[in-house]
């Protein structure tokens, strides 16, 4: 369905009343949408070597819905989530995507998890104009051109390399090494790190690929002993830097390590695991930390843990808890008569605003939510310090 911009500001203001009876009941007509509840889709790993991703995400994500539902829901409608496990696979994404569509009737997807899977799922959400809200995916590739029904909250890949290359280059780190996942996220990720790099005149001296389920790293360090870099940077994700760095530091190797926001999951595991050597490990952040209770949407996350009994508590939980804010805000500008048009306008006229105090900017032409990217060091037992 396509309609002019002046009228998806209309329905987008909650004014889709004054339309009349008939084109009222028109607008309704969206799947996923009922007098009573609003049905949310999502297909992410909730088992296997990454499912703490997924767990996390959704936990997040559920518990701001659990909040909403509690208030009276979205204009009356409470916020559903159906939820299927990928196990990481895009294949399986791609076969969840078509059947919460299809079969479930979702209104729209949201809490996607990694780079080839939002690839394999956007042809099937693009074909049936449903909305993807909010994918665990940082990878530049789905950020340089807005895509009217993809929606960021965090911030890209691009600005965490950007921030951990700048701050390389800043004390003096001349050479650094990339250890990558194999695949659509690590070699994606791996040529926007090198193209960075070559901006603050930081030499990439080797690159190493690490298989997905790697349960030894072993002539990566080895590579690494001979390539001497002055630090490494992991585009890795969840167990792949456990096993990394089980090896480097076994290994010896003396040179600091870097990883994206998505490198740690189970920090208080890995830990554990590690037998205290995830001490130095530098991480983007791009949430704040979900101690911080000092921040406004830290606060009000730590208070709805308390009151539904949510037991996870970490940084992708706090993400996922941001961005079902966030889409309930969309939800709720898209007005009663809400349709896919209503949700996408009234996502746009949010424009640049905090959600207790976290930063979300978006427009007709930007759908890229925040920038906001910090760096922080774990200590042994697994904290966070700045």
């Amino acid at each position: 369905m396509t309609i002019s911009l002046s009228r998806r500001s209309l329905v987008a203001g909650g004014a889709a009343l004054a339309l009349g009876p008939g084109l009222l009941a028109a607008a309704r007509a969206d799947n996923g949408v009922s007098d009573g509840a609003i049905r949310i889709g999502q297909s992410a790993v909730f088992s296997g070597p990454a499912k703490d991703f997924g767990i996390d995400y959704r936990a997040g994500i559920k518990l701001h819905f659990d909040r909403v539902n509690k208030g009276g829901g979205i204009n009356g409608r409470r916020l559903e989530l159906v939820s299927y496990d990928d196990v990481y696979e895009p294949a399986k994404t791609a076969l969840n995507t078509a059947k919460l569509i299809d079969e479930d009737k979702v209104f729209a997807l949201t809490g996607y998890v990694a780079t080839g899977n939002l690839a394999a799922a956007m042809p099937l959400a693009e074909k049936a104009g449903v909305p993807m809200f909010a994918p665990l995916v940082g990878t530049t590739s789905f950020r340089t051109k807005t895509n009217r029904l993809l929606f960021h909250v965090r911030a890209g890949y691009d600005l965490e390399l950007r921030k951990i290359i700048s701050h390389l280059s800043t004390i003096g780190i001349q050479s650094i090494a990339v250890v990558h996942q194999d695949s659509a996220f690590g070699k994606s990720n791996l040529a926007t790190c090198e193209e960075l790099a070559a901006d603050y005149k930081v030499k990439v001296v080797k690159t190493f690929p690490l298989a997905i389920a790697a349960e030894d790293a072993k002539p990566v360090v080895a590579g690494l002993a001979e390539a001497r870099p002055g630090a490494v940077v992991m585009i890795m994700a969840g167990r792949q830097v456990e096993v990394f760095m089980r090896d480097y530091r076994a290994s010896a190797g003396g040179a600091p390590l870097y990883t994206l926001s998505v490198g740690i999951t189970d920090a208080a595991g890995s830990a554990q695991r590690l037998e205290g050597k995830l001490a130095g490990l530098v991480t983007a952040s791009i949430v704040p930390p979900p101690q911080a209770v000092r921040v406004p949407i830290v606060a009000d996350y730590q208070r709805d843990r308390a009151e539904f009994g949510e037991k996870i508590d970490s940084y992708t939980a706090l993400e996922g808890y941001i961005v079902a804010r966030v889409m309930a805000e969309g939800l709720r500008r898209g007005g009663k008569a809400l349709t896919r048009e209503s949700f996408v306008a009234g996502l746009e006229s949010i424009g640049s605003t905090r959600f207790g105090d976290f930063p979300i900017e978006y427009g007709p032409k930007n759908h890229n939510g925040s920038n906001f990217v910090d760096l922080e060091m774990y200590t042994r037992d697994g904290q966070l310090r700045r």
